[in-house]
Order: structure tokens, then C-alpha cells, then sequence
């Protein structure tokens, strides 16, 4: 059985897939259709079905696993399927969601232990605390939870990863540019996406909570970082404080991607740079990985809805 990502143009297939997003969408001809993304350890998919009742809407779920027969396609330059037949996967048949969700290419515990000791990096007493707690407070979800829903490190254990590619890029930045605060820099890249875990709602069908929706994995991770400085008596009016919530709120760089602030200490530009550079990489490392040597990728709607040629050349 063929996995998503290994399908080629025209295929017919018949496989189980877990339905990752269902979003019911009205259709020119006033009628319901599910626009859906499924999913399986290679990746995803997208698929339109087309005059959905309003059992069928109830039915096929975000969360859900399906047995879905379809035909691949491309659609204005990204692959999706003709849905053909799909039916709800039986109890005796592979239907546990956790079989089909793609997952951080590092195991939890190398994650765990690197970050760690990390933290021992983190020389300045109030950061190294307030790190130290805030991951405690969320350390199930932090190891577990994707870094988006869609775009970037959209898998299980993605927002470790993220954030732990980060560490090695801002570890090698620092090495290079001893003037930059290490302590610093480690510390808001640790909590930079820490938000994401009130933002999101897990690795299964991933969706934005309404607080993630109006405001935002900046903000509320600066809301623990205050709420931190109350519980462990630290003045959240010191400069050091001050210069790590910056960290946090700057690090989309621009106001019009999200930041209340633009970067306004080296660290922080840097962070920023890094989290770009991060996401970016990842965003097209995911399409080139599907694209045969000489052919151009799918569109990456996360970098400007451009494709990228894969070269022959070695």
C-alpha cells in the first residue's frame, strides 16, 4: 500500500489515510462540499468532496481514520486527490489516528536531554529560572505538539525539533560573533514558540484555539513569562526580564507578520533570522524531498506560493 507521498499523477489508489483537516466550505452552487486534508506518516494531501449531506459532514471528522480510493491530481500546481469512495475505517481494521501522523525525525528523549542541558548554558540566574519553569509547566506538550498547522514542522514532536535546530544554528552564530549574550539568545529561542501549545490544540487534527486565533503564541508566551517572574519573586520590571520578552514578542520581525515590536536588540534579530531560516529550510526540504532531480516542486504557499527547481547536478 502506497504511502501519500509516493503516489505519481494519474494513480488510482485505495489506502487508509487519517482526516487532518475538514473544513465545510459552501460551493458556487450554494451546496456544502468538505474540503479536506488527509494524512499519513509521508505526509499530506488535499481533497474536495463534493455535495456533502449533512450526515456525511458529521461523519467524516477531523481525527478520524478512512479508507479513501481516489485518484491523484494536481491542482494549480499542487498535487491533491479526486476523492472516488471514502468510508469510516472499521474497528477491526488500522484505525488508531496515531498510526498515520508524521513525527520529529529524533526521538523525544535525545530532544529532552539536549535541551536540558541546554538550559545549564543559560547563565543568567532569572532567565535560566524562568526557562527552567516555563518548560517544566509545559513539558508534555512541548515534546509532543507540530510547530504549526500546516506550514513548517506541522508533525508530531515538530515543535521540539524547531526548536531545537534553532539551538545548533544559534550555537554556531554564537561561536562565530562572540558580542552576542549566548544565555540570551538560547533563552528566547527556547520560548519563542513555547506559546504554541495554547496557540494549537495537538498533534491529531491540528487546529487553532480561539485564544491562538485572537492572541496569539507571541503574546501568551510573554503572559507566562510574567506570570513566571510572579511565582518565582522575580521583578518583572528588571531589564533582564524585560530584554527576554522582547525576544519573544520580536521574533516575527516585521509587525505585519504578528510582532507587536520589531527587533530592536541583536539577539533578537538574530532569533528572528534563525526561526526564518529554520522554516524555511523545512518548508523546502518537505517539497523537494517529492521532486524528482530536474523537475520543479509543488507550490509552498509559506514561501510567497513560489516552486523550486530541483537540479540534476549533484
Amino acid at each position: 500500500m502506497k504511502k501519500i507521498k509516493q503516489l505519481t499523477l494519474d494513480e488510482e489508489f485505495e489506502s487508509f489515510v487519517l482526516i487532518k483537516g475538514a473544513d465545510v466550505r459552501l460551493a458556487k452552487n450554494k451546496k456544502k462540499f468538505i474540503a479536506f486534508t488527509f494524512q499519513d506518516t509521508s505526509g499530506t494531501i488535499d481533497g474536495k468532496y463534493w455535495d456533502a449531506s449533512e450526515e456525511e459532514i458529521n461523519r467524516y471528522t477531523a481525527g478520524k481514520v478512512v479508507s479513501l480510493t481516489g485518484k491523484r491530481e494536481v491542482y494549480q500546481g499542487n498535487p491533491q486527490v479526486k476523492i472516488l469512495h471514502l468510508r469510516l475505517a472499521k474497528p477491526e481494521e488500522p484505525a488508531d489516528p496515531s498510526l498515520y501522523m508524521e513525527r520529529a525525525p529524533i526521538k523525544r528523549e535525545a530532544m529532552e536531554e539536549e535541551i536540558n542541558q541546554t538550559i545549564f548554558e543559560i547563565t543568567n540566574a532569572h532567565w535560566n529560572r524562568i526557562v527552567r519553569f516555563l518548560l517544566n509547566k509545559f513539558q508534555k506538550e512541548f515534546f509532543e505538539f507540530p510547530a504549526a498547522k500546516r506550514n513548517h514542522h506541522a508533525f508530531a514532536g515538530g515543535l521540539a525539533y524547531h526548536t531545537l535546530t534553532m539551538l545548533h544554528l544559534g550555537k554556531s552564530i554564537a561561536k562565530e560573533y562572540p558580542e552576542l549574550n549566548a544565555s540570551l539568545l538560547y533563552a528566547g529561542i527556547l520560548l519563542h514558540d513555547l506559546g504554541k501549545v495554547m496557540e494549537l490544540t495537538g498533534p491529531v487534527a491540528t487546529e487553532y484555539t480561539i485564544e491562538g486565533n485572537l492572541v496569539g503564541h507571541l503574546v501568551m508566551v510573554d503572559e507566562e513569562i510574567v506570570k513566571a517572574c510572579t511565582q518565582l519573586k522575580i521583578d518583572e520590571k528588571a531589564e533582564d526580564v524585560i530584554v527576554l520578552r522582547h525576544m519573544v514578542l520580536a521574533h516575527h520581525g516585521l509587525l505585519e507578520y504578528g510582532s507587536p515590536v520589531r527587533p530592536r536588540i541583536m539577539e533578537a534579530e538574530i532569533l528572528h533570522q534563525i526561526d526564518n531560516l529554520d522554516a524555511s529550510m523545512q518548508m523546502m526540504l518537505s517539497a523537494i524531498r517529492q521532486t524528482e532531480p530536474g523537475q520543479y516542486t509543488e507550490r509552498i504557499f509559506g514561501m510567497d506560493n513560489r516552486s523550486f527547481y530541483v537540479p540534476k547536478t549533484e
